[in-house]
Order: structure tokens, then sequence, then C-alpha cells
């Protein structure tokens, strides 16, 4: 992605602020600026950005369980608030977070917040700085601003240092860039973040889907389609047991959208709005609730085939919630056995699970179940 040109910048040095990046801080530094910048403030502390980087992480640390880097500070400040704090949900709406993070007095997550400001906002301008080499950088911050307030044509300077008190302040020219610029930059902000996150998540699907909070599942025609099966036939949900009804069915994410990030129809079951609620991110234990699953969705598929009204509806369901070929035909084929069935089904979704396991999702069981 080419970022626009200006006759005042020296936007090649922009470009180049995350090449050879090991650590995630940059990127969430930049993206806070550009926010607070669009607003239309200027002046910027340490303490309202490094605020916005945190609610910024929040969501991809405990809510999709990514990791930002090796021993990352900003990943373990996020850990830290939500194991003191377990009445902020992982889903928690920005204000809620920025909220507390204005308010806290928790010493250890301020220590954890100062921390923050050691490095990035002096190494973040590093391309433009001709002046600073090597050893120079290591002295400490008050002198390091003096010398990066001598730098020419910068992003912003500094005020005297005062903690997370210290203010940045961003040029005009830069404010009008990031100003007129701020879809393509932002654009441009995302591309990088994704191709830095998804080297250090090879194996999680849907990194573009993680970089926001999550948004609400589009599963109507689905739901429709199990209202439909009740009608014919009593459906028994897999966690508790229940009977399903009409009035009270919610659609499930098997192994949870926080992972996948899709939603596909082979991991979709119904289930009450009590137990899903209660489920939340969580994995359900592969060896009580697999085979109920399995037996659920070949209940579904029994019926489809056997009812044209019912086929109809999955049609309709299937070309927006099962976007492989190959898993259609495996599935969904017409005349399997149930043992088939399950099999084509675990093949799908076990690798899917483990993976999942393997990236910090922890496993559930139903309270209510004997």
């Amino acid at each position: 992605m080419q970022l626009p040109y200006s006759e005042e910048l020296n936007i090649e040095y922009l470009g180049r602020l995350f090449d050879n990046t090991s650590e995630c801080y940059k990127f969430f530094w930049f993206k806070a600026i550009i926010t607070k910048v669009t607003e239309g403030k200027n002046e910027l502390t340490y303490e309202e950005l490094i605020d916005e980087m945190i609610t910024d992480a929040w969501y991809m640390v405990t809510e999709y369980h990514l990791n930002l880097g090796p021993k990352d500070t900003l990943e373990s400040l996020v850990d830290l608030i939500r194991q003191k704090n377990p009445e902020l949900k992982s889903c928690e709406k920005k204000s809620v977070i920025t909220d507390f993070l204005k308010n806290t007095e928790d010493k250890e997550i301020i220590s954890k917040k100062r921390t923050l400001t050691h490095n990035v906002p002096y190494r973040f301008q590093s391309p433009y700085m001709n002046k600073l080499k090597g050893k120079e950088w290591n002295v400490g911050e008050t002198e390091l601003i003096s010398k990066i307030n001598q730098e020419d044509r910068l992003m912003y300077y500094f005020t005297f240092l005062n903690g997370l008190s210290t203010k940045i302040i961003v040029q005009e020219d830069w404010v009008n860039y990031i100003t007129k610029n701020q879809e393509i930059i932002r654009g441009w902000l995302e591309y990088k973040m994704i191709l830095y996150i998804q080297k250090r998540n090879p194996s999680v699907p849907g990194i573009a889907d993680k970089l926001y909070p999550p948004q609400e599942r589009k599963l109507e025609k689905i739901k429709k389609y199990w209202k439909m099966i009740l009608s014919l036939e009593q459906v028994q949900e897999i966690y508790g047991n229940q009977i399903l009804n009409e009035s009270d069915i919610s659609i499930d994410h098997f192994v949870p959208w926080s992972y996948v990030a899709h939603d596909e129809m082979w991991n979709l079951s119904p289930t009450t709005k009590s137990i899903n609620s209660s489920k939340s991110n969580n994995l359900p234990n592969w060896d009580i609730y697999f085979e109920k699953l399995a037996r659920q969705e070949f209940q579904s598929y029994q019926i489809m085939w056997k009812h044209d009204t019912i086929h109809k509806e999955f049609e309709k369901c299937a070309r927006e919630h099962i976007n492989n070929e190959d898993i259609r035909y495996r599935v969904y084929r017409k005349n399997l056995e149930f043992e088939e069935f399950a099999g084509e089904l675990k093949t799908i979704i076990l690798p899917v699970y483990q993976s999942a396991q393997n990236c910090g999702f922890g496993s559930w069981q139903y309270g209510g179940e004997n």
C-alpha cells in the first residue's frame, strides 16, 4: 500500500516506521495518535495515549487470545488488568475500560503504564532522526527528550518530562496530513498490523476481523432454519439436554467465534439464550459434547433431506454459511449414515478445536448438567 505524497513531509520515512518490528508497541502508539488527532487534538499526554493503546489491545488479548509479541508489556498489562478486575468482561465496551483506566489507583497498573512510555515515544520517530546514533540513545529520558527536540521536522515534540503527564505536541503539517488522509493511513496501518500479528499467531484464522471489538453475528438465517426444524420435530440442545422451543433459541459457535472468526454452518448449534451466555468464549469439553453435537447435526441433516421446505431453507443458509464446497460435499451429501457423517464432521472440527486450545481458550462444561 502506498501512502499519499506530501510536499511538506518526508513520507518515505513514515513508510519505514514498522520495518523490523519485533514488538507491537509502535503500531498501537501510532494508532492512538491517529485517533486523537482526528478527534481534533494535537497536545496529547502519555497517559491518554497509553490508555488508548490498552483499550485497542483489550479485545485482541482478552477476547481473541492473540499473542502480541515475545514478553510483550502491553499484552501483560492487559492480562494484569483483567486478572485484578474480573468484572471487566473480555467484550467490555471501550468507554467502560477507558473510565476504569482514568480512575484506577492501582500502583502496579500505573507502574506498568509508565513502563510502556520508556521506549516507544522516543524510538517511534527514529527513521526521522539523523543526529541520534547508536549509544546516543542510551541516556536518561530527560536528556533524550532534549536531544530529540533538537531534531528537524519530526511528527511531534515533547514538553518537559513529567511521568504519565508528559505531553507530546503533534506538528501542524502532520495534523493536516493525518486528518486529510486518515482513511488511507488507517488502512495502511491496519495492513501492517495484520502482517505483524499473523506472524505472531500463525495458526489463528481471521486476523483481519480481530483488530476491533467483536461485532454482532448475523445468524438470522440459521435461526430460522432451526425454528423450521423445531416445528417438525423435538430437538434437544447439547449442553443442558433441554428441549428447545422457538421463543428461546440462540445459535452457539461450538468453537468460539473469537477464535474461528466465521459463521460456518458446521460449527453452529442451537441452544438456549442463557446457556449460550454461560458458555461465552469457552470451548465445550470435547469428550462430553462432540458426539451430542454430531447427533444433533445429523438430526437436522436427515430432516433436511426428508422435507423439501427444510431443504430449500438449508440452501439459503448454505449460500452464506458454507463457504467450502469440499466440506459441503463431505458433510451434507445425501445418504450418509451417522458414523460417516460424524467422522467427516470430526475431521473438520477437531483440528480447529485443538488449535483454539493451543491459543489458550479454556474448557467448559455446563454447570446445570448432571
